[in-house]
């Protein structure tokens, strides 16, 4: 199925350069002269080997159809992460390097959707915000309730994250795990 540039997300799978390459990061970058485009991380399904690529808005890349599984995860086990089928039960082993740096956010009893291809789990989709809590940051500054700065953090999953002025240590705020980006302050 022929898709848009800009609208590949992580997780989806791409066919490109006569392989099959799954999304880890996305950057849509829209700069001073020029057109828009979307500048992708891949990381090949047969072998592992990484590719960084620009597509613009006005190309075409044909994305992949695959069957996609809501799963909960279980647990971590060495290497591998554990979830189970919502609808039958059956459990399935997937890498850790399969998920990437947006490891950190996954969570006991947190549901994903598993891309499946020919009866092997491709890829993991997050969920595109998840609740984390601030374990550590800089003071508040006195008279910031919202701002456009920002000041660093560290989250409970040990992520540094980018937060306004206002949020303190122990606030619970929501967080993109595809890119560790603050959206809002979480409501309790």
């Amino acid at each position: 199925m022929k898709v848009n540039g800009n609208t590949i997300k992580t997780g989806n799978v791409i066919e490109h350069k006569n392989d099959l390459w799954v999304v880890t990061k996305t950057n849509h970058v829209k700069p001073g002269k020029g057109g828009a485009f979307a500048q992708i991380e891949l990381r090949s399904l047969k072998d592992g080997s990484k590719l960084n690529e620009r597509f613009r808005s006005s190309e075409n890349v044909e994305r992949v159809i695959l069957q996609e599984v809501l799963h909960v995860f279980l647990y971590k086990e060495n290497e591998n992460l554990i979830f189970m089928n919502n609808e039958t039960f059956e459990q399935i082993t997937v890498d850790i390097n399969m998920i990437g740096e947006q490891y950190a956010f996954l969570q006991d009893g947190m549901n994903v959707i598993i891309n499946i291809y020919n009866d092997e789990p491709v890829s993991v989709i997050m969920p595109d915000s998840c609740v984390e809590e601030i374990v550590e940051a800089d003071a508040v500054i006195k008279g910031q309730t919202v701002s456009s700065s920002f000041k660093p953090a560290i989250l409970k999953n040990g992520v540094k994250v980018m937060v306004p002025g206002h949020i303190e240590v122990g606030t619970k705020i929501v967080v993109r795990p595809s890119d560790s980006k603050y959206i809002e302050k979480a409501k309790n």
